[in-house]
């Protein structure tokens, strides 16, 4: 029988293998190495949160939900943007809870995007988000913040033109863990407003700020797609469930093509939420800002990093300006860490996640801080 070759689609040669997967490979095959490059959460999820999937599940919540998600569920939401935001009208605005925040972005940007259109985010980035881009035949437009990785208003400018779509932003952020202030976002606010552009905001780590209380773009710009979701601020990781919320027209046109694609937000998942979002996280997140400042106190000098605000990660500069040759002799010495290429168009930098037990994260310090030297 003769062998058929499988013609794979163009646009999947716009796609490479995710940097941080070929790390996750690598300590799947490693005896016992001290991890510091995936961003998930090092503590479980809440035993509430898991006692109500678990119901959930007896109960016969097994079957698909509404495509947007349930009612109850996009009523929770709603009370929780009018509590936060003010929003009179929160009730009356569309809700889509999506397979996580990973799943929102692909809808909006397959919704959202044509082939040529321009999308402007803040480099660092998340890895996803060029990749979207490309899969949608657009153009990733990544705007420099190096070296303090603060929002430069004159640079996001000049990068936007007639083919710009839409303007991605991401506070806290993954990799950098800068945390927008609200004066950066109204300044952000106001580029977009002049331009009539639609923000995306990606608030996935929305729990995690340590230094100021978290500002929501959605608070001062009517035209954003907030995205905010469960996965790290509730260790909901494998969970798949976040949600969207922002102009009618465009939650529309995602919720027809989750219609087509996810069908829906996974259902036990969705009842758990619920509990999730009556759970207090202040003392996980008290740890986090523990963990953070051990790694500022400990890379700060010998590196250079400048203090991550949010999130659990760190962006820090290699000695010598090679992050892959410096990521390389971590990984011989039994530290995973990622380099900056998989979230930048640099490669000066890498990122550490300190998204692990207090003990590990302390060797972890010790031994790069080492070969720093």
């Amino acid at each position: 029988m003769s062998k058929h070759p499988h013609t794979i689609a163009e646009r999947m040669a716009m796609l490479d293998a995710s940097g941080i997967r070929k790390v996750f490979d690598l300590a799947a095959k490693m005896p016992n190495p001290i991890n510091l490059s995936i961003g998930q959460p090092d503590f479980d999820v809440p035993e509430t949160v898991k006692n109500a999937a678990i119901e959930a599940i007896r109960a016969g919540h097994n079957k698909y939900t509404q495509t947007q998600g349930t009612a109850a569920l996009r009523a929770m939401l709603a009370e929780q943007c009018r509590d936060e935001f003010g929003w009179a009208d929160a009730s009356e605005r569309p809700y889509l809870v999506t397979s996580g925040v990973s799943g929102g972005l692909l809808l909006a940007i397959q919704t959202l995007v044509d082939p040529g259109d321009e999308v402007v985010f803040l480099d660092p980035y998340f890895v996803m988000y060029s990749h979207l881009v490309n899969l949608a035949g657009g153009v990733p437009v990544p705007v420099d913040t190096y070296d303090d990785f603060r929002p430069d208003i004159d640079r996001l400018a000049d990068a936007i033109t007639d083919r710009t779509r839409m303007l991605i932003i991401n506070s806290p952020c993954n990799p950098t863990g800068a945390v927008y202030t609200p004066e950066e976002l109204q300044a952000i606010a106001d580029l977009a407003e002049r331009h009539r552009l639609l923000v995306v905001s990606d608030e996935i780590y929305n729990l995690f700020c340590y230094d100021q209380p978290f500002s929501s773009i959605a608070s001062i710009y009517d035209n954003t797609l907030l995205l905010r979701g469960f996965s790290k601020s509730y260790a909901m990781t494998g969970w798949r469930i976040g949600w969207a919320t922002g102009p009618q027209a465009v939650l529309e046109k995602m919720t027809m093509l989750q219609q087509y694609t996810f069908v829906c937000a996974p259902s036990m998942a969705q009842v758990a939420a619920m509990e999730a979002m009556k759970t207090d996280m202040t003392e996980r997140v008290a740890a986090y800002r523990r963990k953070r400042d051990t790694v500022a106190d400990s890379l700060g000098n010998a590196f250079g990093l400048v203090r991550p605000g949010g999130a659990f990660y760190a962006f820090v500069p290699a000695p010598g300006g090679d992050a892959t040759a410096f990521v390389t002799k971590a990984i011989e010495n039994n530290v995973l860490i990622i380099p900056g290429s998989v979230f930048s168009t640099r490669d000066t930098h890498f990122r550490i996640s300190y998204a692990t037990t207090d003990e590990e994260l302390r060797q972890g310090m010790d031994i790069l801080t080492d070969l720093a030297g």
